[in-house]
């Protein structure tokens, strides 16, 4: 076989072939299940309900998944940099923080925290959840009201460039000229509609329905095909550039044999209405957007295509090769080599049926407890007496013991030990328990604090697990695409707030789009109090460091330790550190020292004496020094001579009062005269 260049009806085939087994296999193998998720999270159960018995159902997939996606947002939101991009080398420094925030505050401009709501939904309750990360370039028409204007201002509005005047209306004032003419000037009151050409980077999530992939893919990276497939008004075709007549007769989706339909209705929970649209502008076109490896060109290789694909029949409007896919996929257990894994719900539906059959039961057994039923002698008792079950009551009969109570044993006090081994066996599955959420008080009783923090860690170590999951597969996936659609797509320099108050320039086009990314969220919840305390030492580390060794010690700047503070603060719930701390960042550091030292420079330069007068300091502070130490030298040598003074005055009080002893044998009180000669004049 020769290799050729592909015509469009080959692409065509190839391409709808691909999508068709791709929806078969996701409505044949995987769509059920997803059905049966979504109905067990609503509180559905599949088993059987007996008239006039129990018909409760103990909602564990949904009291399970609440309990969860609290724990994982924390984790992700807990901070202002959940994803961080790391540079490849030593000038994409600047830019990768630069790209880390400027995405964060795109990020969360629309509206993030929905996005990662719904992903992580879809993962815990229908196996993957789907991002979608694209840019629309968009018409944005404004209207404009103008009144008096002249012949002159009036060419200077139209004459811009996308200005369509609506209304019109010319005025005639009579003025008078210099000559003292009077002249007709027009004044014109105006309309006009100015539409720019805009754009801007979307992140949406991918209903379930919507997305699919062949059966043979092992990842989002290996792949046949992968197909989003939706419904969009011939409206919206058009203005994407395709022709009213090529678009205005395909069709929109046929759900007669497939899941789609049931799918959509156990998601929103009530029908599409199919009413005949009047507008043909306004009716709705299926629309599928393929990604698969094609040769296009005949080269041996194949290459990535976007095939855009329209109607329940796949027509092709357009093929153009891509880089790559714009989808990222939440998945809170991967199973290894294949795309599609388990959820949460995949994990205890089971445990749901065993838990509403024993909660059944037991609300019957206490029902029946309660209110037996009654044995009767047929004839022998008012019939409507019987029936009426009114406290305190009278039953007529006419003869005794005709009304006979079958008593019911009270056996649900067994069974509740069973329903704990059900709850005991979901907890295991998921990390989700009263212990891991700090509801067991009875439990933690007369615990030291290290234990209780060693039983709720070993708790959520399953939902650890699955923020890592979630953490190294979609996020990573959608921040990479958010960095390289900003950067394929904006054309200009932008101003962006970035640091406090301070504006910053920013050029998404000179941005790396090769930097790894690296995921900074808070696992392990609950650990707050430990990461604080390790934050502290390292804050005192750094201080005591920058102190000891200066500014250019080379190990600690202003920047880590701005950062370091910003993080306590941000643990513990206050993220706008800038209130509180001036922002901080290397280049604001270098400026600083550079600053300094001009300073201490120009001081220095600035006096043709500073030389002399500092040279003259240094003698005047080396001769207080010398003449500081003469006198220590003579204060020394003076106690020195008055200590000899008075031990010679000793020496001679005693030979003098041996000598009085001796002629007139009369003592001298020795004590006495040295308290004399001690005593301070």
């Amino acid at each position: 076989m020769s290799l050729k260049k592909m015509t469009e009806l080959e692409i065509e085939n190839i391409a709808r072939d691909a999508v068709k087994d791709a929806v078969d296999f996701c409505e044949s193998e995987i769509a059920e299940d997803r059905i049966k998720a979504q109905r067990y999270f609503d509180g559905e159960t599949d088993i059987g309900e007996e008239d006039g018995r129990s018909k409760v159902v103990a909602t564990k997939v949904r009291d399970t998944v609440r309990a969860i996606k609290p724990s994982l947002m924390r984790v992700f939101l807990q901070t202002d940099k959940p994803v961080e991009f790391i540079p490849r080398n030593q000038e994409d420094v600047p830019m990768a923080e630069q790209a880390t925030k400027y995405l964060h505050y795109q990020f969360s401009e629309i509206n993030g925290y929905r996005v990662l709501n719904d992903a992580f939904h879809d993962a815990l309750v229908k196996k993957v959840g789907v991002v979608k990360v694209y840019w629309d370039d968009y018409m944005d028409q404004e209207i404009y009201d103008f009144h008096g204007l002249t012949d002159m201002e009036l060419s200077a509005i139209v004459q811009d460039d996308g200005v369509e005047v609506i209304e019109k209306t010319t005025t005639q004032s009579v003025t008078v000229d210099d000559m003292g003419m009077e002249i007709k000037v027009p004044y014109h009151d105006v309309k006009v509609s100015r539409t720019v050409e805009r754009g801007k980077m979307c992140v949406e999530s991918v209903p379930p329905e919507e997305f699919f992939i062949d059966r043979n893919a092992r990842g989002i990276d290996d792949f046949y095909v992968v197909a989003h497939r939706t419904e969009m008004r011939v409206s919206d075709l058009v203005a994407m550039g395709y022709d009213f007549e090529e678009v205005a007769d395909l069709s929109g989706l046929e759900y007669s044999d497939t899941f789609s339909e049931v799918e959509e209705f156990h998601r929103q929970g009530f029908e599409d209405d199919e009413e005949e649209i009047q507008d043909p502008s306004m009716r709705l076109v299926a629309v599928t957007e393929a990604y698969l490896k094609i040769d296009v060109n005949g080269t041996g290789v194949a290459q990535l295509h976007k095939v855009l694909l329209a109607g329940a029949n796949y027509k092709m409007l357009n093929y153009e090769p891509c880089g790559e896919l714009p989808f990222a996929c939440f998945e809170v257990d991967p199973e290894p080599h294949t795309f599609y894994g388990r959820s949460v719900a995949d994990l205890i539906i089971n445990d749901q049926d065993a838990a509403t059959a024993m909660l059944r039961g037991v609300l019957d057994n206490v029902a029946l407890t309660n209110n037996p039923r009654i044995e009767i002698v047929d004839g022998a008792v008012n019939i409507d007496d019987v029936l009426n079950n009114e406290i305190g009551g009278v039953i007529r009969v006419k003869q005794q013991g005709a009304v006979t109570a079958q008593a019911v044993p009270f056996v649900a006090g067994q069974t509740l030990s069973a329903l704990q081994y059900f709850d005991q066996q979901v907890e295991d599955k998921t990390g989700v328990s009263k212990a891991s959420t700090g509801l067991a008080p009875d439990t933690l009783q007369n615990t030291t604090a290290t234990a209780v923090a060693a039983t709720m860690q070993a708790q959520a170590a399953q939902i650890e697990v699955m923020a890592r999951n979630l953490a190294e597969g979609g996020m990573r996936q959608m921040f990479k695409l958010m960095l390289k659609c900003m950067v394929q797509n904006v054309n200009e320099e932008m101003m962006m707030k970035l640091q406090g108050q301070s504006y910053v320039p920013v050029d998404p086009r000179s941005w790396n789009t090769s930097m790894d990314v690296s995921i900074n969220v808070g696992l392990g919840t609950g650990r707050e109090d430990q990461k604080v305390a390790v934050l502290n030492q390292a804050l005192g580390l750094q201080l005591q460091i920058f102190q000891t060794y200066g500014p250019q010690n080379g190990v600690v700047g202003l920047t880590n330790i701005r950062n370091t503070v910003s993080d306590i603060l941000a643990i513990n719930g206050v993220r706008n550190s800038d209130r509180y701390f001036m922002p901080m960042d290397q280049q604001m550091e270098q400026q600083m020292l550079a600053q300094q030292q001009q300073a201490a420079q120009g001081q220095q330069q600035g006096d043709p004496n500073a030389a002399f007068l500092q040279a003259e300091q240094m003698k005047v502070q080396a001769k207080m020094a010398m003449d500081q130490q003469k006198l220590q030298l003579e204060m020394q040598k003076a106690m020195a001579a008055d200590d000899l003074k008075r031990d010679q005055m000793d020496q001679d009080l005693l030979v003098s009062a041996a000598e009085i002893l001796g002629k007139y044998g009369t003592a001298v009180d020795l004590e006495r005269i040295k308290q004399m000669q001690n005593t301070p004049r």
